[in-house]
């Protein structure tokens, strides 16, 4: 049968996933190609990508033996409705956790395909570390629909990072005890005191971890 959705995927392989609650978990990574923002230290070349259907992607990925699938970007939602293709077909099929990794601002994204999705890291992009300006009330609407199923929340930050975006996340994240994911930018910068900015999070939330890009470290994809 031919499918009608298609989508751009940069790069499909299997390895550790280095950020944020799962780190160490291995995983199948689906990078997709387009993104709605332009941060500026993305690390990602987009420059290429694969046409794939629904079913390409589930005969590419059915005989992998990891549980977990980790939808990331770019940005997955903007692939909306090919992802609601594939997993409303084939989730069952292939018998694995759905993970996807967002920005967060495409909620009304996420809710076509919520139901099909097991873990949501949402990656809250600071104007003092993106260039972004802050979108904290699509974040706050995109929570509302994401904490259906497990969400944590991931904030890259840097030197550069304010009071008031603290006090912004911290106050996202209390509304449903999400957990706070704290990565700093990479290559660190000379003279950031980390443990100061922490201590800003944890001094008003517990629910806080700060956790590098492990698989950096690793020099692993």
């Amino acid at each position: 049968m031919q499918n009608s959705f298609e989508a751009g995927i940069k790069e499909i392989f299997t390895s550790i996933q280095g950020e944020g609650l799962y780190t160490g978990e291995k995983q199948i990574f689906v990078r997709f190609s387009r993104c709605n923002l332009k941060c500026k230290y993305c690390d990602t070349d987009f420059a290429s990508e694969k046409k794939y259907s629904s079913e390409n992607l589930y005969e590419k990925l059915k005989n992998n033996p990891c549980n977990v699938i980790s939808f990331t970007g770019g940005e997955p939602l903007l692939e909306v409705d090919f992802l609601k293709d594939f997993l409303k077909k084939y989730k069952n099929k292939l018998n694995k956790k759905i993970y996807l990794e967002t920005n967060g601002t495409l909620y009304k994204n996420l809710e076509k395909i919520i139901e099909y999705v097991d873990i949501v890291s949402m990656d809250i992009k600071l104007k003092s570390a993106t260039g972004e300006e802050n979108k904290f009330c699509d974040n706050e609407k995109f929570l509302k629909i994401a904490n259906k199923k497990e969400t944590f929340i991931k904030v890259v930050f840097d030197k550069n990072i304010t009071k008031d975006e603290i006090v912004s996340v911290i106050n996202l994240a209390k509304k449903n005890d999400n957990f706070i994911i704290l990565q700093p930018k990479m290559p660190m910068e000379k003279g950031i005191d980390i443990i100061k900015i922490f201590d800003e999070f944890y001094n008003e939330y517990k629910n806080v971890r700060l956790i590098p890009q492990v698989h950096k470290f690793l020099n692993i994809m």
